[in-house]
């Protein structure tokens, strides 16, 4: 019976690549931030985009959202430079540590075990 698997499934933690789709989503829902790379200012949704792009292009290596975040959200492959986002008021973030808070926060949203677990 493949419906009740399909439906249970459902109902499991968040699979890696799904954590890895909500934190860009996080980072193109950002309003009123820049993503700098390299130099150059970027709006969130060229952001998402680029990082998508980076994410598939560097599929296979990444297993984990933690992977992603440390081989594709943090540092420029081309530069070294780090990946940083400017907020309204000029507040900087390197985009690694705003998604390594973000991951916990999106982790213990969705925790492994179940609620009535001891």
């Amino acid at each position: 019976m493949v419906g009740p698997l399909n439906l249970r499934s459902a109902e499991k933690p968040l699979a890696e690549k799904d954590k890895i789709q909500a934190l860009i989503k996080t980072l193109e829902d950002l309003k009123d931030a820049t993503f700098i790379r390299n130099g150059s200012d970027y709006d969130a949704k060229a952001a998402a985009k680029f990082l998508r792009g980076k994410w598939q292009s560097r599929e296979k290596e990444i297993k984990t959202a933690a992977d992603f975040i440390d081989k594709v959200a943090t540092v420029s492959s081309t530069s070294g430079k780090p990946y940083v986002i400017r907020f309204k008021g000029a507040r900087e973030v390197k985009c690694g540590e705003y998604l390594k808070e973000e991951l916990k926060k999106l982790e213990n949203a969705n925790p492994d075990k179940p609620k009535d677990a001891p």
